[in-house]
């Protein structure tokens, strides 16, 4: 168990490092319009990746849908499209997700 609290310790410091050596690095700098549009789609790109990860849920070498999951994206996009709120979006999109799986399936 100590072992594991080490390595997390470890893990925290290098990846606070390699952002302040990133940060440290760019601060200051122009860009090219080439990559800054390339740095404002990166998060876009990990946000996507991390989400259809969570929808599509590898089982027994194919791939389920996870209805849960799914429903709970839809209604956060839709609520988040007409309100513009994030935070209140996520939280109604989580207990539509809740909701789902323990009502529904």
């Amino acid at each position: 168990m100590f072992h594991n609290w080490i390595l997390i310790g470890l893990l925290t410091v290098i990846t606070y490092l390699s952002r302040i050596i990133g940060v440290e690095i760019m601060a200051g700098r122009k860009m090219s319009p080439t990559l800054r549009l390339y740095f404002q789609y990166v998060p876009i790109a990990i946000i996507t990746a991390l989400i259809i990860k969570q929808i599509f849920i590898p089982t027994d070498g194919q791939l389920t849908l996870s209805l849960p999951v799914l429903i709970g994206c839809l209604s956060t996009a839709i609520i988040i499209r007409i309100t513009n709120w994030f935070l209140p979006s996520v939280a109604i999109g989580v207990m539509a997700g809740l909701f789902t799986r323990y009502f529904f399936i």
